[in-house]
């Protein structure tokens, strides 16, 4: 049972409610607000359940900027230099290792690299980004799954070379040609192990 001081309170919100609607409530408080009791429950439950959608609607995966919730989204610098290059990188290494269960992982994480970097910037001087990163990575990146499946060592480095030429392209159009990629000269993580797992 709701209090005086409930009944109270919940009839200055619903005089708030009903002034912005228009609606005149000047008739006795214990009246108005006893008239509104059977509907209290279910308003409560409306409530709670728009409160709950909301939150679950914000939370989408699929909601275009994830980053609107933090406040950061990573510049196309940081995306290139944290995710994009270590990966290339990676790629190539676990190859001359003749890991090709790694390189197949890598060209996966590679592959949802640039997906995640055309999703956050979708456009970049006008130029649609999904777009670019599709011309110049599609091929290449088939091409690499091929090698990498058929264990085709030949076959990975004219598709690794491809898809670094197709980098560089990019970068030459977007202005950024001061960005050359190249197939790397020597192995440079020395906190990873490239070799095969034995079975």
């Amino acid at each position: 049972m709701l209090g005086d001081r409930n009944i109270v309170t919940l009839q200055r919100y619903l005089d708030f409610a009903c002034s912005l609607k228009g609606y005149d409530m000047k008739m006795p408080k214990a009246v108005s607000i006893r008239s509104f009791m059977p509907f209290a429950v279910p308003l409560a439950i409306i409530c709670i359940a728009l409160a709950v959608w909301t939150k679950a609607d914000a939370a989408d995966p699929e909601t275009p900027s994830a980053a609107q919730g933090t406040g950061y989204l990573p510049s196309i610098s940081d995306f290139m230099i944290a995710t994009i290059q270590p990966r290339h990188i990676r790629l190539w290494i676990a190859v001359q290792n003749k890991n090709w269960d790694f390189a197949a992982y890598e060209l996966g994480n590679l592959k949802g690299a640039f997906a995640r970097f055309a999703r956050a910037h979708p456009t970049e001087h006008d130029v649609p980004v999904q777009d670019m990163v599709t011309s110049v990575t599609q091929q290449p990146f088939a091409d690499l799954d091929k090698a990498i499946r058929s264990k085709d060592a030949k076959g990975f480095a004219k598709g690794y070379a491809d898809l670094t030429s197709g980098c560089n392209a990019c970068h030459q159009s977007m202005n950024h040609g001061v960005v050359v990629i190249r197939v790397p000269q020597s192995a440079s993580v020395p906190d990873q192990d490239f070799a095969p797992a034995k079975p």
